[in-house]
């Protein structure tokens, strides 16, 4: 018996997302590993915060270590990085010691923080359309209107309404990998502070890597869906407030 293995086409899914949901950013693959990718780069500078990255990784490939989240203690905990810095502890301990000083987070929320169940040396990030394995997890970056899209897709493939996080926002990739379901995060004070395109509009999704094609099915089906119903939505709004009384069989046919 001759076994055929097919090579998923991430240009093509990714492709798929910007255009069912109209995304302004492309999708970026997070990749985590124990051996280099021979085809990504090291960050040529540091960058103030881990999440850094994932702006980054919109449009080029990196290959990060430890050393290059050395300003994001906290990233770094959660991403269970080996080869940080002896300083890492340290930090981190100071971090959590300010936040907690501010009633910020408290102990037991620190210890519940997700975190990678497995120690790594690398993460890649890189466009999705660059992808030539299957990443860990997918980050989305999306409005309201494409988060909505977003959540059902994500509810009919999980059976389950995705959960919504909050800081930090960098917790997001471990739940999603650790869990094998599809999150969202409205982020957190940093992320926002240091990711210019993680505006106030705009909220992170995060899909594990090996339930993208069905995700992205169900996005571009349920994409096409909402386009329409809003259609009619839109039609039987302008009837009643002109004074008409529309059936929804006359509604429907006034849809192209």
């Amino acid at each position: 018996m001759i076994w055929i293995t097919t090579m998923t086409d991430w240009a093509g899914v990714s492709r798929n997302l910007v255009t069912a949901l109209e995304l302004s950013k492309p999708p970026v693959a997070v990749t985590f590993s124990d051996t280099a990718p021979t085809d990504a780069s090291a960050p040529s500078s540091a960058v103030p915060a881990g999440c850094s990255f994932w702006a980054l990784g919109t449009s080029a490939a990196l290959a990060t270590e430890a050393k290059h989240h050395q300003h994001c203690s906290i990233g770094v905990h959660t991403h269970n990085l080996t080869g940080a810095p002896p300083s890492q502890s340290r930090e981190l301990e100071t971090a959590l010691g300010a936040m907690q000083g501010l009633d910020y987070v408290r102990p037991e929320e620190v210890v519940a923080l997700p975190v990678m169940k497995r120690t790594y040396r690398y993460v890649d990030y890189r466009p999705l359309r660059e992808a030539s394995g299957q990443p860990s997890v997918v980050l989305l970056f999306a409005s309201a209107a494409q988060g909505l899209i977003i959540t059902e897709a994500l509810s009919r493939v999980d059976g389950a309404t995705p959960m919504v996080m909050g800081r930090p926002a960098c917790a997001l990739i471990p739940q999603v990998s650790n869990s094998g379901s599809a999150a969202s995060s409205l982020g957190c004070c940093g992320a926002r502070a240091y990711i210019d395109m993680l505006s106030d509009d705009i909220g992170l999704w995060a899909l594990p890597g090996d339930k993208l094609e069905t995700y992205a099915s169900e996005i571009t089906t349920l994409a096409n869906a909402n386009t329409m119903l809003r259609q009619f939505h839109q039609s039987r709004r302008r009837a009643i407030e002109s004074g008409e009384s529309p059936s929804i069989e006359e509604t429907l046919a006034t849809l192209s």
